[in-house]
């Protein structure tokens, strides 16, 4: 199937990318050294294919040497349902309406249960910058005492879904949310209760994120 950078502009083609420079920005690599690597005038080491092929889902043996199939088995993934942070009340923006899903890895210790938010704007920098990757398991279960004093994703009574601080309120069943940036929201009731239970940083979050219609390598 030809040369080491033959299989990566295939493979970088199939991914959904129609120029280097596309996928060069996508996933922060310098541009001048990612197309010198596809167009074969400097070859990549292994450890680079490694990182080429997560981002282009494909397996780096076959990528650096041609060893074995292009993908490996499918990935159990999970979707992204929303983003969370762009503004000062941490509200969660549901994506339930549209065309497919975005779709990611299902994280390390995670369920086929897991749900991701994607983390935007810097309202939340002490705790997920922008591009970040939130994972909780979408069991929906009130919240739990262990959760008090810890950032969780809550639905509130009104149906707002928030990524706030848990903390008691002022009566049993009652509770106050504590945002990064803005007055708290006081004795609140609590339909559920999620623990993050992976927060994934910006530049791995944007190797994995596979989004709604992205093609794959057959």
């Amino acid at each position: 199937m030809g040369e080491r950078h033959d299989r990566l502009r295939q493979a970088r083609i199939a991914a959904g990318f129609a120029r280097a420079s596309d996928a060069a920005a996508r996933f922060g690599w310098n541009e001048n050294t990612y197309k010198s690597n596809e167009n074969g005038a400097a070859p990549f080491s292994f450890r680079k294919a490694r990182e080429y092929a997560q981002a282009f889902a494909v397996r780096a043996e076959w990528l650096y040497d041609e060893t074995g199939p292009a993908q490996a088995a499918a990935e159990p993934m999970v979707r992204i349902i929303g983003r969370v942070g762009a503004d000062a009340e941490g509200a969660v923006i549901q994506t339930d309406g549209q065309e497919g899903w975005d779709m990611v890895p299902v994280p390390p210790g995670g369920s086929p249960d897991a749900v991701a938010l994607e983390v935007t704007g810097h309202s939340m920098r002490a705790v997920a910058e922008d591009g970040s990757l939130i994972y909780f398991e979408d069991q929906r279960n009130p919240p739990t005492p262990d959760m008090v004093g810890y950032y969780c994703i809550v639905e509130l009574e009104d149906g707002r879904v928030l990524f706030k601080r848990l903390l008691r309120g002022t009566a049993p069943g009652l509770y106050m949310l504590e945002s990064q940036a803005g007055p708290p929201i006081e004795d609140v009731r609590i339909r559920w209760a999620a623990d993050p239970t992976a927060i994934i940083p910006p530049k791995q979050a944007r190797r994995i994120i596979r989004r709604a219609g992205e093609r794959q390598v057959a």
